[in-house]
C-alpha cells in the first residue's frame, strides 16, 4: 500500500478512502476516463471489482452487500450511459436505505469549452435519489476527504446512496493522503422525557403489539428487540425486509406487517403498538386504520408518517429497546391467542393451484425451502417483484436478519438476480436462491452471465407464467390488446445453458423436486424453470390488501 504521498494517486486516495470505511468489493461497468485507474487502484488495497452486465445491476449488487454488511458499498459507472444506466439502481439504494457510493467518470475541466459528447449534468439527474454528491476533477482535488464525507453521509440515519463524479484527470494526479476519519456510531440513550411518556403508555397497556423494519436488522438493534418482545410476551410483526429480526418460527411471530389487510385482525387486538425501525417507505399505500397509541423508534426523524406517533424516540434503536425493556409489564396475550391469529393470517394467503397446468406459487417457495433442508443448505433469499412476491415473502421461513432480500421501498423488477449474486459474494457458505417472475428475469437477463462467470453458489428459480401476473390482475374488465401484458414462453434452461450454467425445467412437483435437489448440489449457478398456475393470485391478493 502507498506510503504517504509516494506515488498516491487520486484514484489510489479514493480506494483507500473506501478501504478506511469498509468497502470490500466495488460493482460496475467501467469506461474511458477514470475507470481503470480506480479499478487497478482497487487491486492495491485489496478491494475486489466484481464485473457486471448492466449498470442498474451493478448498483443493486452493491445496495443488497451493503444491507447484508451494514457497511458501505459502492458501484463504479462511466459517464453518460453510464450513469443513465444507473439510475434505477440508485432509486432502489435509495428506498431501501442502502448505503451506496457511486463513482462516475467524470468531466474534466474545461473540456465543455469544446464538446459535449456524452455530457448531461450527472448529479442533477440523480438528485431526488442522493443524498448527497460532490465532485473530483482538478488535479489537485483532495480525492481522499470527499470520498470520506461522502461515505460518512451514505452511513448517517437514515442511509442512502451518493454519487462521486471523479475525472480522469484528477484520478492520475497525485494526491495527499489525508487522515481519513469516520465518525463512530452513536450510542446515546433516548431522551429522559420523551422514554417515560413510552413507558407509560406500555404501562398502561394489557395487550401491545411491536412491528419491527428495516432499521432493526442490525445485530445490536435485531438482539434488543427480541429482549423487548420476550419481556412483554406480545405478538411481533416484520415487514418483507425485517424478515427474520424475530424468526418465523418463534412463537410471538405475528406474520408479515405491510399496513394493509392481512393482519388487520390481530392489530385490531392490540392497545399499543411500537413501530421499532419501520420506515413509512415499507408500507401499501392505504390508510392507517389502528386507533392503538402509537410508539415510534426510528434512527431518525421520520418526513412522512402513516399516522402521527404518540411518542417518538429516535436516535440508536438498542439503547432506546433496552430502556423500554427494563422494567416492562408481561402482557396479556396467550401464545395460543399468538399462534391462532399467525395461523389465520397465514391461511388466508396460502394459494393453491388455480385448475390449470403448473404449481401453486406457495408450492414452488415451500418445496424450496424443504429441498434446501434436505440439502442441509441455508441459502440467503433474494425475491423480486410481481405476484409472485407475496408468497415468498409469507411462507419462506427465516431465522435471521438478512436471510431475505427484497426491494420494497421501490419494488423495482430485476431486483433478484443481481442481489442474489450479491448475497453469494459476500457469503460463499451459504450461497443464494433468487426467487424471480419470468417478467422481472428478463430486465436482467444478462446477470445470468455474471453468475456464471463468478461461479457463485446461486439458485435461480423462475415462476414462469409468460404474463405480468400483478399487472394482469389488476386490468379488471378492460379489453387490452393482444400481447400488451404477456408473451410467448421463453426457454429460460436454454438462455442459461448458453451462458454457461445449470439449466433445469419443471412442469410438476415431483420434476420441481428433483430439479431444486440438482440445482443446489451443483458447484455454480443453477436456473430451475418452473411453469406456475397464476390463478390463485387474485384472492391471494385479495386476502393481503383487502
Amino acid at each position: 500500500m502507498p506510503q504517504g504521498n509516494s506515488g498516491l494517486t487520486g484514484a489510489g486516495a479514493v480506494a483507500q478512502a473506501m478501504r478506511a470505511a469498509g468497502v470490500a468489493r466495488v460493482y460496475g461497468v467501467p469506461g474511458g476516463g477514470s475507470s481503470l485507474d480506480l479499478i487497478a487502484a482497487l487491486k492495491a488495497e485489496g478491494i475486489s471489482f466484481i464485473l457486471a452486465r448492466q449498470e442498474t445491476a451493478a448498483v443493486i449488487m452493491a445496495g443488497a452487500e451493503a444491507e447484508i454488511t451494514h457497511q458501505p458499498s459502492a458501484a463504479l459507472v462511466t459517464r453518460g450511459p453510464g450513469v443513465g444506466n444507473a439510475a434505477n439502481g440508485m432509486a432502489v439504494a435509495s428506498l431501501e436505505r442502502n448505503a451506496v457510493m457511486l463513482v462516475a467518470d467524470g468531466f474534466p475541466p474545461g473540456e465543455r469549452a469544446y464538446a459535449n459528447h456524452q455530457y448531461f449534468d450527472h448529479a442533477a439527474m440523480l438528485r431526488p435519489v442522493t443524498k448527497a454528491a460532490a465532485q473530483a476533477l482538478e488535479a489537485e482535488s483532495a480525492c481522499a476527504a470527499i470520498t470520506a464525507t461522502l461515505l460518512d453521509t451514505a452511513m448517517a440515519a437514515p442511509r442512502g446512496p451518493v454519487l462521486l463524479e471523479l475525472s480522469g484527470r484528477a484520478a492520475k494526479a497525485p494526491a495527499p493522503a489525508l487522515p481519513v476519519t469516520h465518525n463512530a456510531a452513536p450510542t446515546t440513550a433516548p431522551g429522559a422525557s420523551a422514554l417515560a411518556a413510552a413507558r407509560a403508555i406500555l404501562a398502561k397497556a394489557q395487550r401491545p403489539a411491536l412491528v419491527a423494519g428495516l432499521e432493526a436488522t442490525t445485530p445490536e438493534a435485531t438482539a434488543a428487540l427480541r429482549a423487548l418482545a420476550e419481556a412483554l410476551g406480545c405478538p411481533t410483526l416484520v415487514t418483507y425486509k425485517a424478515k427474520g429480526v424475530l424468526p418465523d418460527a418463534h412463537p410471538l411471530f405475528g406474520g408479515v406487517f405491510t399496513a394493509s389487510h392481512a393482519e388487520a385482525a390481530l392489530l385490531h387486538q392490540a392497545d399499543a403498538i411500537v413501530l421499532v425501525g419501520a420506515d413509512p417507505v415499507e408500507f401499501f399505500a392505504q390508510p392507517w386504520r389502528y386507533a392503538a397509541p402509537v410508539i415510534d423508534l426510528g434512527t431518525a426523524p421520520r418526513p412522512l408518517h402513516y399516522r402521527t406517533p404518540d411518542v417518538a424516540l429516535y436516535g440508536p434503536l438498542a439503547p432506546a429497546l433496552a430502556a423500554l425493556a427494563a422494567g416492562a409489564a408481561r402482557s396479556t396475550w396467550t401464545a395460543a391467542e399468538i399462534g391462532a391469529a399467525r395461523d389465520a393470517w397465514a391461511g388466508s394467503l396460502r394459494n393453491r393451484a388455480g385448475g390449470n397446468a403448473g404449481l401453486s406459487p406457495t408450492e414452488v417457495v415451500e418445496q424450496a425451502q424443504a429441498a434446501c433442508r434436505r440439502a442441509a443448505r441455508h441459502p440467503r433469499i433474494s425475491v423480486d417483484a410481481g405476484a409472485h412476491m407475496f408468497p415468498c415473502t409469507s411462507f419462506w421461513q427465516a431465522e435471521h436478519p438478512g436471510d431475505l432480500l427484497i426491494s420494497n421501498g421501490l419494488a423495482s423488477m430485476g431486483y433478484a438476480l443481481p442481489a442474489g449474486i450479491a448475497a453469494a459474494l459476500v457469503d460463499p457458505s451459504r450461497g443464494a436462491l433468487a426467487f424471480t417472475g419470468d417478467g422481472g428475469l428478463l430486465m436482467c437477463l444478462g446477470e445470468l452471465a455474471t453468475a456464471a462467470a463468478l461461479g457463485v453458489k446461486l439458485t435461480v428459480v423462475v415462476f414462469n407464467d409468460a404474463t405480468l401476473s400483478l399487472i394482469d390482475i389488476k386490468k379488471e374488465q378492460r379489453e387490452m390488446p393482444e400481447g400488451s401484458l404477456g408473451w410467448p414462453m421463453v426457454d429460460f434452461v436454454s438462455v442459461m445453458q448458453g451462458c454457461g450454467g445449470l439449466g433445469l425445467r419443471a412442469r410438476t412437483a415431483e420434476e420441481y423436486a428433483a430439479a431444486l435437489d440438482q440445482a443446489l448440489a451443483h458447484e455454480g449457478p443453477a436456473l430451475v424453470d418452473v411453469l406456475v398456475d397464476p390463478g390463485s393470485y387474485p384472492a391471494q391478493i385479495k386476502a393481503l390488501r383487502g
